[in-house]
């Protein structure tokens, strides 16, 4: 299956063993480890206090489990720091898999169906990084073209700019080598589905064209042309028509 769509010199020329891991941000990491133990504290705190003080209370009892969940949030986003500390994605040449962590699952992607592209924010991350990044973030689509869902990591989730270029070219030579991309079957997303909608409707529009004109030709072809006798014939008639009024 590899070769179904794939370039057999490309493949050939990838790393054929190892695994390349990029770790998630330090920066990132440090600050979700201390937001989230200040937040387990004081919501624990908070939890203990109004079970303490509801005395049958269904209000405070509603607040203190709300302030217990909190509390069970903030230690499962604490857990999950060192998880992407290890690695967020990581480029398994063994397996020939593209692997990242997304929350506590870890998804693994095969070459043969991958495809890396350039991704961009959405509108509320594109405010956070004019407001809060000073440099320009970039974005990377890990895509699974034979699933509905697909993935996307930028620069600032990952330990460094240098690691998430390497990263990207990883990801864009298997891509390219693998072909997964060129598949008639792969998932379509929105964007892809409106410019094959043009392109189809252009393309109907055209037929619609090129057959009304043939019509129009056949039609003509076929119309019997009037003879000169039909003609000399039609005069008198017409003659006799006008004298009679």
């Amino acid at each position: 299956m590899e070769l179904e769509f794939g370039d057999a010199e490309k493949i050939a020329k990838l790393p054929q063993e190892g695994v390349h891991c990029y770790p998630g941000s330090a920066k990132k990491i440090n600050r979700n480890r201390i937001v989230s133990a200040v937040f387990c504290v004081a919501l624990a705190a908070c939890a203990v206090a109004l079970f303490l003080l509801a005395n049958g209370s269904y209000t405070y009892i509603l607040l203190g489990g709300i302030c217990a969940i909190g509390v069970i949030v903030s230690i499962l986003v604490f857990c999950q720091t060192f998880l992407v500390a290890k690695y967020r994605v990581a480029v398994d040449y063994n397996e020939k898999a593209v692997v990242l962590r997304y929350r506590y699952s870890t998804i693994s992607i095969p070459f043969e169906n991958f495809d890396g592209r350039v991704g961009k924010p959405d509108e509320a991350q594109a405010l956070i990084d004019k407001n809060f990044n000073k440099g320009v973030n970039e974005y990377l689509v890990l895509d699974d073209v034979f699933q509905d869902a697909c993935y996307q990591t930028s620069m600032t989730d990952l330990e460094s700019a240098e690691d998430f270029r390497k990263l990207r070219d990883d990801c864009f030579a298997i891509a390219d080598a693998y072909g997964a991309r060129n598949s008639k079957d792969k998932v379509k997303f929105y964007y892809e589905k409106d410019k094959d909608d043009r392109e189809d409707a252009d393309e109907d529009e055209i037929e619609k064209l090129i057959e009304e004109a043939k019509a129009e030709r056949k039609e003509e072809v076929s119309r019997p042309a009037v003879s000169a006798e039909e003609k000399a014939e039609e005069a008198p008639a017409e003659d006799a028509d006008k004298s009679e009024e």
